[in-house]
């Protein structure tokens, strides 16, 4: 590396943080104006000096994205979804960032269309292309995308600058005429009515929290609209949607441990709003309307979920009756409902499974006896995902299910629930003469401080040998009950090919295991998420996976959190830290309740606004108030500068301090790169974010040494 750029150095600025009888000085807490002048400028200074630093590793960027290019299909179709009189999909084609939605006329259910990618379906509409409204604009995400239930009209949600607020288009579809565009700043979920003739959306709060939604008449002034309800609870968010048959507009409300569902009849979508149970403190539930009853997942009874029904136009928990109860080993997550059979998806043996219930009987009313025995949907693979693709006719006799492994790329395949049977619609390709026998995964087993058993997925070229000499990335995230399931990735191919073993570890305060695994890593149990991250590290060492001096860390968001409080835990551990949009100044975001996502976040992570012991336990763990005088392995943090899930302050503060108290040169680089026109997701076009990618693997593969293919 080149050793004669000089590092930014921020100022600092006096700023006082008092709290439980404890002053902290932040000299870098100014870092939050994303408007100052001063602040871009800084932040334009760190991207200059990180491409100084890294300007050799240009020619293997270049190679990286080549590789991804490569190998994808560029010019593609997806699956097409019969919802009445069309097949619904989407188009990507070669040189373009964003997909294009389609329609086209169906003839015959039972007879998905061919598959090719190179000309249209007979009769195909292009709904909206995405390329086109992205054009002039940096940054292009849709938030949002409905077909009307008589497939008039269709809306879309815009944003393009990554802060998560949307613009809401209506469209006549027939005519291509725009007939609404009063809606803009809107957070996610949209919801026709039955006629089409209103459209309900969210409204989002100053704290970026969807808090209230509003009944809009397409075609007329915002002011016009109607609220049908606010939550002025500020741990509750909430999620808008259309039930399958399009007979509800459902409304979800959630906190991190309490929830609460309301139905509108969207024939009338004027009437009343409807709880199907009130809230109650500590008590889940996801209600699915299922023609002429409710299926319910809830917590009411065990925290692993329970399988209920209830009346169609139940009101209370107390009408909720057993219909499935889960095993040993299971988690159930969420039910989907069909006119002839149910379809759970639930967790079994810390894997993503799915299980159907044939409904062979209709009694006037709905009786638990109504549905027949349950059929598991199983694959052979040891490490796998499967989940519930998107069918959207609730009359189908076939549901669609989409399997991966880590090394087997996406298949979406129909399987008949009366006869099982089972065909392959499409396996997505994988090109450049890779061959996908060539790399192999398992799960192995690392053992925490206090002798719990985590799991850890550890994927790699064959060949590749545990000799203790690899280079290896280790992912992490361990938060709000997010599995990291089995994905295929086209670009983790080219670090298997330099010889890395890629491994993720399924730490406590994920949902890989259940509930109790989840809760086993959150609150005043954090610091078993960054114990069990440094013991899966340990583990690679001394099972000879990765060389000692070889092994790079990742974590994103509050795997970014992960990372940096592993690092402080064991900074001789890890020969460099990737942490993207990361989460390292916990403590000083969740002691303010006017940021996005603080008071909802008190149910993961404590209130340490009101509780000393919590204040005092986050204070001991947040990677920010936690660097050392030590030598740290190279960091490279990334960020965007309208991120607002995790500010740019956060990271930002992060590097500032720590080349403030850390040893570090240009061997040793501590880097901040901030994307200045996205958001948390990072850079939205294709290209853009394969280029994104190839600039971060690059740097770690730079640091393990493993730049050359094998």
């Amino acid at each position: 590396m080149s050793g004669s750029t000089t590092p930014p150095v921020a100022a600092q600025k006096p700023w006082t943080r008092t709290h439980h009888g404890e002053e902290v000085d932040d000299p870098y807490e100014w870092l939050r104006d994303g408007d100052d002048p001063q602040v871009l400028s800084y932040l334009e200074a760190e991207n200059a000096y990180a491409e100084a630093l890294t300007s050799h590793l240009a020619p293997l960027r270049q190679q990286l994205f080549d590789e991804i290019k490569e190998r994808t299909l560029e010019t593609d179709l997806s699956v097409p979804v019969a919802s009445g009189g069309w097949w619904y999909y989407s188009r990507t084609v070669e040189g373009s960032q964003y997909a294009i939605q389609c329609r086209a006329p169906l003839v015959d259910r039972a007879a998905v269309p061919e598959l090719d990618p190179t000309r249209p379906l007979p009769g195909e509409e292009v709904l909206l292309d995405g390329n086109e409204l992205a054009a002039g604009h940096e940054f292009f995400s849709l938030g949002g995308f409905e077909v009307s239930a008589d497939h008039s009209r269709m809306a879309y949600a815009v944003d393009v600058t990554g802060d998560e607020r949307f613009d809401v288009v209506v469209m006549d579809i027939a005519s291509r005429e725009v007939i609404d565009r009063a809606v803009v700043g809107a957070g996610y979920g949209l919801a026709f009515s039955r006629d089409a003739r209103y459209l309900f959306h969210v409204a989002v709060d100053e704290a970026w929290r969807p808090h209230e939604v509003w009944r809009h008449e397409v075609g007329t002034d915002r002011g016009d609209d109607v609220l049908v309800h606010r939550e002025d609870d500020e741990r509750f968010w909430m999620g808008l949607g259309t039930s399958r048959d399009e007979r509800w507009v459902v409304l979800g409300l959630g906190s991190k441990t309490t929830s609460e569902v309301h139905l509108i009849d969207a024939h009338d979508p004027t009437g009343p709003m409807r709880c199907v149970a009130a809230r109650r403190e500590g008590v889940e539930y996801d209600v699915e309307p299922a023609g002429d009853h409710l299926l319910i997942i809830h917590n009411e009874r065990q925290p692993e979920g329970d399988l209920a029904w209830a009346p169609l136009d139940a009101t209370t928990h107390e009408q909720w009756q057993p219909l499935l109860e889960r095993t040993d080993g299971e988690r159930f997550v969420g039910i989907d409902a069909f006119d002839d059979f149910a379809v759970l998806s639930l967790r079994v043996d810390g894997l993503p499974a799915l299980r159907v219930l044939p409904r062979q009987v209709r009694s006037t009313p709905f009786a638990v006896g109504d549905y027949g025995p349950a059929t598991d949907v199983t694959f052979d693979d040891e490490l796998h995902s499967v989940h519930l693709g998107p069918v959207a006719d609730p009359d189908a006799d076939r549901i669609r299910v989409v399997h991966e492994s880590w090394v087997s790329p996406r298949s979406v395949l129909d399987v008949h629930v009366a006869t099982g049977e089972r065909v392959v619609l499409k396996r997505h390709q994988v090109l450049g003469g890779v061959d996908l026998d060539d790399y192999e995964q398992q799960r192995v087993w690392a053992v925490a401080p206090d002798g719990t058993h985590v799991p850890v997925s550890l994927v790699r070229r064959r060949g590749v040998v545990a000799d203790g000499s690899n280079p290896g990335l280790l992912y992490g995230y361990g938060s709000y009950e997010m599995s990291f399931d089995p994905y295929f990735s086209i670009a983790r191919l080219s670090l298997l090919d330099r010889g890395v073993v890629w491994a993720v570890a399924h730490v406590r305060g994920g949902g890989e295991l259940g509930r109790q695994w989840y809760d086993d890593g959150k609150m005043l149990l954090k610091r078993n998420t960054f114990t069990d991250f440094v013991a899966v590290a340990e583990y690679l060492h001394d099972s000879g996976w990765v060389a000692r001096d070889r092994l790079a860390i990742e974590g994103g968001s509050a795997g970014g959190l992960l990372v940096g409080a592993a690092t402080n835990l064991a900074p001789d551990r890890f020969a460099a830290v990737l942490a993207a949009v990361p989460f390292v100044d916990a403590l000083t975001t969740i002691l303010r309740p006017d940021l996005p996502l603080t008071v909802g976040e008190w149910e993961e992570w404590g209130n340490p606004l009101e509780d000393p012991e919590v204040y005092r336990y986050m204070r001991g763990y947040s990677p920010y108030e936690n660097i050392a005088p030590v030598e740290y392995p190279p960091i490279l943090a990334t960020t965007s500068l309208h991120d607002t899930r995790v500010y740019f302050t956060e990271p930002a503060k992060w590097v500032a301090r720590l080349r403030e108290v850390t040893r570090h040169d240009d061997e040793r680089p501590i880097l901040l790169r901030t994307e200045m026109s996205a958001g948390h997701g990072g850079r939205s076009g294709r290209y853009d974010a394969w280029e994104q990618t190839a600039w971060e693997w690059a740097w770690v593969l730079d640091q393990i040494g493993a730049t050359e293919r094998r």
